[in-house]
């Protein structure tokens, strides 16, 4: 606490009052909003990289397998009062192994119906459908929201410290 920083009285309880240092509260603020944007700014990096990975992945070493359809339910959007599309859930044999999995898409298909997906031997849980897939690719696009993130995070710094070298000079 500085003096030329003082104490401003934000209230009083039963007599007594109680002093908010504005300062520190802007500090707190700046460096849980920079955490923050650091936090989302990593978290979202590795999303990409992994949805990238996951791409290469299938259409390099996939394997194509039908899929039979078990169910599907419809999904409401916005208020609840119009159809968003449809989830459906099936089922498929890879090394004598039987796999339930959620078929991707939005699309109504008839239970009983055959799709072609596209896995991987190593984790069978991951799939795509054939169609899908093709106009699949891995995009640098995945990386706009984390660097912009980084960029904000990289302003805040330099707000912070363009903000404390100014008031040292008074």
């Amino acid at each position: 606490m500085s003096e030329a920083e003082p104490l401003v009285p934000f209230t009083n309880l039963r007599g007594a009052s109680v002093h908010v240092e504005v300062s520190r509260i802007g500090r707190v603020l700046s460096g849980l909003v920079g955490a923050a944007l650091l936090t989302f700014a990593i978290l979202f990096l590795f999303v990409g990289l992994n949805k990238n990975n996951q791409i290469t992945q299938l259409q390099r070493a996939g394997v194509v397998v039908d899929a039979r359809v078990s169910a599907c339910l419809g999904e409401l959007g916005g208020t609840g009062s119009n159809a968003a599309g449809y989830s459906c859930k099936g089922s498929f044999t890879l090394d004598q192994k039987t796999y339930d999995v959620t078929i991707p898409g939005d699309q109504l298909r008839l239970p009983g119906s055959s799709v072609r997906v596209v896995t991987l031997a190593t984790d069978p849980l991951l799939v795509e459908t054939a169609q899908r897939l093709k106009g699949e690719h891995s995009s640098a696009g995945v990386f706009v929201l984390p660097a912009a993130l980084l960029a904000a995070f990289i302003l805040l710094i330099g707000a912070v410290r363009l903000h404390r070298g100014g008031s040292r000079v008074r």
